[in-house]
């Protein structure tokens, strides 16, 4: 069966995608380029389930808000 996941794909200051999967714990990774970091987070989150097994159920995605803290 199909599952779904949010990715929060940040880019770091080198260019480097960086995607996270908030509902796996410990899963993400990393590429050049975005269709790159697509496949790796797709293989990264089979390993993950492989490992943890079936996720907690997830929260609904609502969004992402930049705060600034002084």
């Amino acid at each position: 069966m199909a599952q779904e996941f949010d990715v929060v794909i940040e880019r770091d200051s080198e260019g480097t995608f960086v995607a996270t999967v908030p509902a796996l714990r410990g899963c993400h990774t990393q590429a050049k380029s975005l269709d790159g970091l697509m496949k790796r987070v797709k293989e990264a989150i089979a390993l993950c389930l492989e490992v943890e097994g079936t996720p907690p159920k997830s929260l609904d995605f609502v969004g992402v808000q930049r705060v600034r803290v002084a």
